[in-house]
């Protein structure tokens, strides 16, 4: 399809019934909470009107979640690799982002939330979904081939970005796991300033790390932006725009979703007396289940290569603006905002980072690897609940 005949692809065809009813339940239920939410969640609330709001919250944001993933997916395949994960990953963190500044800014004292969310995101994306990836992709494809030097620059990212924010503040003079006010400041600079070069190299001089190595044809000639020139999409500037909006219109219900779901969060982590932690799981596994099952069907493609740039980017998107956004949140509100990890769990990071380095310093991985990821898994799932 040539961009010439851009202008003829009827509308229909971006606008398929699907997306329309995706659009049509998340935003009326976006109006019924408007409309019904403050006398439902006022305090006290009851337990069963928590429960039916939560499930009802929780399935509306898993929808408008796929939905985004639907348009971003459109958006990778027209714009090629890099950037079409790399809209997927932000469009994902920029909802995690908006979950916790949520639940930051609710009634409640959560001052951990930033950190849980963070390091529930690590736990699952690094651990249980990359597994899953490795697990199953071993299993079909025997081993499969990735970009080494692109899964160890997410890697070096992780490290840093995360020792920085979820280890570095257990060792400063507060002496509670917090930054001082100026330090906040010099490290979510520091952070936003890192990650925004990150990406501007990995779409740039550095895109080839990312990109799916081709081991049988090492000759196709490249372009000047490392992709296949035979394989490279042709511009749907129109259907580019439409997706656009689309995706921006199915992000917005869950930010205006947010706050309830918060108060509903807070009430029943109270309520069940469940650790404080559960609040960030509950938060990754909303945010992320999507980009969880575009990531497993990827490595069942045999395009390890797809899910680790969704998995491990995913995280250092994560860190590089989640830790920003929590510290400025803490300083404009004055509420106390705790970054640093528990001594278990700066071992689980250790860990991880560690045997993600590992499992990515060749060229192949296989259903080995996976397994050993799944079973660092399941001993944060033990931690969690039994201390």
């Amino acid at each position: 399809m040539s961009p010439s005949t851009d202008a003829n692809i009827p509308l229909s065809r971006h606008l398929p019934p699907r997306t329309l009813i995706k659009l049509a339940i998340a935003w009326g239920v976006v109006l019924l909470f408007m409309l019904g939410g403050p006398t439902w969640l006022h305090a006290p609330i009851d337990p069963v009107v928590a429960v039916i709001c939560f499930v009802v919250i929780f399935a509306t944001i898993l929808v408008a979640a796929f939905g985004v993933v639907h348009e971003a997916d459109y958006l990778a395949h027209r714009l090629g690799e890099p950037y079409g994960t790399l809209i997927l990953t932000l469009s994902i963190v920029s909802i995690e982002v908006i979950l916790i500044a949520a639940v930051l800014l609710g009634p409640g004292e959560n001052p951990t939330i930033g950190r849980d969310s963070i390091f529930a995101v690590m736990m699952i994306i690094l651990n249980l979904v990359m597994g899953i990836c490795l697990l199953l992709g071993g299993r079909r494809f025997g081993e499969q081939e990735y970009n080494s030097q692109g899964a160890l620059a997410y890697i070096s990212m992780t490290l840093l970005l995360g020792g920085i924010g979820l280890v570095l503040p257990n060792t400063l003079s507060s002496g509670d796991g917090t930054f001082l006010p100026a330090q906040a400041v010099a490290f979510a600079l520091l952070t936003i300033v890192l990650y925004a070069a990150f990406l501007l190299m990995q779409t740039r001089a550095y895109r080839r790390y990312f990109i799916q190595p081709d081991l049988g044809s090492l000759t196709i000639p490249l372009d000047n932006g490392g992709t296949p020139a035979s394989e490279r999409p042709k511009v749907d500037r129109g259907g580019i725009v439409i997706h656009s909006v689309l995706l921006v219109a199915l992000m917005l219900p869950i930010v205006l979703l947010a706050h309830d779901l918060a108060l509903v969060i807070d009430f029943g982590i109270a309520a069940v007396g469940a650790p404080l932690a559960l609040g960030g799981v509950l938060i990754a596994i909303i945010v992320f289940t999507p980009e969880s099952i575009t990531a497993i069907k990827a490595a069942l493609d045999n395009q390890l290569q797809r899910s680790i740039n969704l998995c491990l980017g995913a995280f250092v998107s994560t860190v590089g603006l989640t830790v920003p956004a929590v510290l400025i949140v803490g300083l404009v509100t004055g509420k106390t905002v705790v970054m640093g990890v528990t001594p278990s769990e700066t071992v689980l990071l250790l860990l991880t980072v560690g045997l993600t380095t590992l499992t990515f310093l060749g060229q192949r991985a296989s259903a080995l690897q996976g397994t050993l990821h799944l079973t660092l898994f399941a001993v944060f799932g033990v931690l969690l609940f039994v201390t």
